[in-house]
């Protein structure tokens, strides 16, 4: 189980914050690592690092549509007097067999075709004739068009230094450089770069896999008809969206109804897709609060280590927590509290460093900033306890969105941080500096 098995608490024992942090993150350990297809390791973090192995460019090549010449021959070149030059073929990217330019010849070129042997430099299509004898051009015709453009001659009006427009060989990357190192998190630009040096495969932690398990005999499903006394399930959305923002692969399970049976057996079915399990709802302290009853006594007398153990944390919203881990493979499990507000701040104070860490991520926490409050009256905190307020922050200001109330997810839409208030401040005034967690 976690390490709180160690600790000297009890039944009544207020954790702090930090303890309850503390627990979770001694406990979970990065997943295993895997190789997977580049694609699929997106969002992954790299565990190895990555050497190049061929150069990029690996070839000389033209930046430009235009033709390959030699320095000396558009030397002094002009539209009063153009170099003119034979064209002794068409350089396409992609292209095998290359032609040599000679004194007096060019090579019609691509924009990244290969620099043919004897060429020194690319002048642009836009400086010739394009082998038309009508002046300057803007660009090129199709080749099915314009056959001419590999064959016969091309006027040159401006002259072109050593290797202008031409792509190095290893001007991006050279061979044996680090291309990646370990704990990069793949992005698309990260993955192109690894199709690029020809890795098709990569070595990664996996996206850790969450699951998400709403509770309580009063929800009804969106798009569903409400009866009396009952209300959306909010929750195991905005949960399993905060899973996959966080980087988790998310699996959202529809609401449970009130029985601890039912309970344990849904569980215990999603157990083989989760590396993580968290549930919403039910860890208070009234008669029907389901999660508590399920789990604090799930651990398996043949799983040495296992069970839940619920807690009371010195914070508001989200008193109420759980926390520990179920199953053979001992699969660490968040219980959340049920109003939406204790939910979601509870998911962003514990199971999104938690995602974090199974994931091999170094920096696991949202970050924080120090911002004036601005608002009309004081703020009010309980004493003892570290209060998360929902704010909006501009510019190194927050302004408190809504109430205090668990419950108003209309003010947490519109929030973009949580002001923090410590446990030995029960007021605080506008102008105050505070601390500031800042979501987006």
């Amino acid at each position: 189980m976690s390490s709180a098995a160690t600790r000297a608490t009890g039944p009544d024992h207020l954790w702090s914050v930090d303890e309850h942090l503390e627990d979770i993150l001694t406990t979970v350990r990065p997943l295993e690592p895997i190789e997977l297809n580049l694609l699929d390791a997106q969002g992954c973090v790299l565990v190895e690092d990555v050497t190049v192995p061929v150069s990029l460019p690996p070839f000389d090549n033209s930046s430009m549509d235009g033709y390959a010449v030699r320095v000396a021959d558009v030397a002094g070149a002009s539209e009063e007097f153009p170099a003119v030059l034979d064209v002794v073929g068409d350089v396409a990217a992609g292209q095998a067999d290359l032609l040599h330019v000679g004194p007096g010849q060019a090579a019609r070129i691509m924009t990244g075709a290969p620099l043919p042997p004897g060429a020194e430099t690319v002048v642009p299509v836009e400086w010739t004739d394009g082998g038309l004898g009508e002046g300057p051009v803007t660009g090129m015709r199709a080749r099915s068009l314009a056959p001419e453009g590999a064959e016969g001659h091309v006027h040159v009006y401006r002259s072109a230094e050593a290797r202008a427009h031409v792509r190095a060989m290893g001007s991006d990357v050279k061979a044996g450089d680090r291309a990646l190192e370990a704990g990069t998190v793949l992005g698309p630009p990260q993955i192109g770069l690894l199709a690029a040096i020809g890795r098709g495969t990569v070595r990664v932690r996996p996206r850790p896999r969450v699951v998400v398990v709403s509770t309580g005999s009063e929800l009804v499903q969106p798009d569903e008809q409400l009866g009396s006394g009952q209300i959306y399930d909010s929750n195991s959305f905005a949960l399993t969206a905060a899973a996959r923002d966080a980087g988790a692969i998310a699996y959202r399970v529809g609401a449970v109804a009130d029985d601890a049976e039912t309970l344990r057996s849904t569980i215990e079915d999603q157990l083989v897709r989760a590396d993580l399990m968290v549930t919403t709802g039910g860890v208070s302290v009234g008669a029907y609060d389901v999660v508590k009853e399920a789990l604090s006594h799930v651990g398996d007398e043949d799983e040495a280590g296992s069970g839940v153990e619920f807690r009371k944390l010195a914070m508001q919203p989200g008193k109420p927590q759980g926390f520990g881990s179920i199953g053979p493979d001992h699969t660490p499990l968040l219980a959340l509290p049920g109003n939406p507000v204790s939910s979601y701040v509870s998911f962003e104070l514990f199971v999104r460093p938690a995602i974090r860490t199974l994931m091999g991520l170094d920096d696991v926490h949202r970050p924080t900033t120090r911002a004036t409050l601005t608002a009309d009256n004081a703020l009010t905190s309980p004493k003892g306890r570290r209060q998360f307020l929902r704010g909006t922050y501009t510019d190194g200001t927050v302004r408190p969105v809504g109430g205090a109330g668990s419950h108003l997810v209309a003010a947490l839409a519109h929030a973009d941080a949580l002001i923090v208030v410590p446990e030995d401040v029960e007021s605080v005034e506008p102008g105050t500096e505070v601390e500031v967690v800042l979501l987006g």
